[in-house]
């Protein structure tokens, strides 16, 4: 059979031809009249073109090959058949009635397998809804196809797979790609390969039993392990199987002591200039309270190395008196390792221990110069205050029912911080990595 294809032109002169029963962009029907009239004139001896030129077809459109095929065709039906061969029988004569009548049984297994087909699309749109109701995103078309599996298994229906992917919106040549052994295959080894990756992200996320986010499991894997992971493939890992690092929450500042007029403000000396390059010269100082047992509060005050953050010293108590402060600096002034540099300053901000005369009176025993935040800048002492924020996100307080075991959970806390926990803005090291770095360039 030919492959031309007409076009809409050629389609309308060709309907115009009284030997013409119907035309299409790819065939002609042409009318009994002309099939018995082609017969005859074969039979005396003519060629098809020549015939068909007799009776109004323009050659070229119809094409000699098809014009060949309608004589090997109807030559054959007429050695068979005779004249009864060239007839057209599609309509009305085909064998098929157009309306069945059927049975009892017939209908009712109809019914039945309509009900079925109704209760899977039913089935599958409901499951659908809830996936997405679930999930912010839409579902993709991987999870879509595991939803309309789950369905044909369940009710039996393999032959149905066209019409559930219609009713979904997905491909159906997806579907069947999506299921074949090689994907199938790939999708296992992808599930074994993720699933190594979730034992390392994990081996990371309770080491030392503190909790981390996915900066802080990259650079433990890389520091403690050896094993260099991308970021965004921890943070995949973490969503797919739901590792979740628990994230503080902005609180206000309120501050407990008022200044009175005999406590002295001292200027801004540090202007945000932190990460000074040396150790031990910028001292940041702060005040923060921690809940335990049931409802209880401890005070905690520390001093941390602005260039490194280092927790130089702490002190916990139970009320907030000014010795809390005093104690935090005598620990500073007991710390062996702390080697002051030359013009170094202790800065906080303008709470009633610091602004007081004995807290000034001590910095000065120290050496120490005094920098104090602008009023209600936070913002100046930053340092300080992230170190809160992320302190009280490793500590574990769940089993701290008493203030001693507190204290020693503090302790352990600020030495995990000292020691193991690493920096992204410090090279990827620990507070005491990164201060033997900087000795040491120096």
């Amino acid at each position: 059979m030919s492959k031309k294809i007409f076009t809409s032109k050629e389609v309308e002169t060709l309907a115009t031809n009284i030997y013409v029963k119907s035309v299409s962009p790819k065939g002609i029907t042409y009318t009994d009249e002309f099939k018995e009239l082609f017969i005859a004139q074969t039979l005396e001896g003519r060629f098809p073109v020549e015939i068909f030129r007799d009776c109004g077809f323009d050659v070229e459109v119809v094409g000699h090959k098809r014009m060949k095929a309608c004589r090997s065709r109807w030559t054959l039906a007429y050695q068979k058949d005779g004249v009864m061969g060239l007839r057209d029988t599609r309509v009305g004569n085909s064998g098929r009635k157009k309306d069945v009548e059927l049975s009892a049984e017939e209908r009712y297994a109809k019914l039945e397998a309509e009900n079925r087909l109704l209760k899977a699309e039913v089935e599958l749109l409901k499951e659908i809804r809830l996936a997405e109701g679930k999930r912010k995103a839409g579902l993709s078309a991987s999870q879509k196809y595991e939803l309309i599996q789950g369905v044909i298994i369940k009710h039996e229906m393999t032959g149905m797979v066209s019409h559930l992917c219609q009713v979904v919106g997905v491909s159906r040549q997806g579907y069947h790609a999506y299921f074949s052994k090689h994907r199938v295959q790939m999708r296992q080894e992808r599930e074994a390969k993720d699933a190594a990756l979730r034992d390392l992200v994990l081996k990371a996320f309770h080491f030392k039993k503190r909790r981390k986010g996915a900066r802080q499991i990259k650079m433990v894997l890389s520091g403690h392990f050896g094993v260099s992971l991308n970021l965004k493939c921890i943070r995949r890992i973490m969503r797919k199987y739901n590792i979740v690092c628990p994230i503080r929450r902005a609180k206000p500042y309120k501050r407990l002591i008022k200044a009175t007029a005999e406590h002295r403000v001292v200027p801004n000396h540090l202007k945000r200039e932190f990460k000074q390059g040396t150790p031990y010269k910028v001292l940041l100082t702060d005040i923060t309270y921690i809940f335990y047992g049931n409802g209880k509060r401890a005070y905690l005050s520390t001093i941390v190395d602005g260039s490194t953050n280092e927790v130089l010293a702490h002190q916990l108590s139970e009320n907030i008196k000014l010795d809390i402060v005093l104690d935090t600096l005598k620990h500073l002034r007991n710390n062996r390792k702390v080697r002051l540099a030359r013009g170094a300053f202790i800065h906080s901000d303008q709470g009633g221990h610091y602004t007081s005369p004995t807290y000034q009176k001590q910095v000065r025993r120290m050496k120490l110069g005094q920098s104090m935040s602008r009023r209600g800048n936070c913002w100046d002492n930053a340092v300080q205050e992230s170190f809160f924020g992320h302190f009280k996100d490793i500590v574990e307080l769940e089993g701290c029912h008493t203030f001693d075991c507190l204290r020693n959970e503090i302790r352990r806390a600020i030495s995990y911080y000292n020691h193991h926990r690493y920096q992204w803005n410090m090279k990827k090291m620990t507070p005491v990595q990164y201060r033997n770095h900087l000795l040491q360039a120096a």
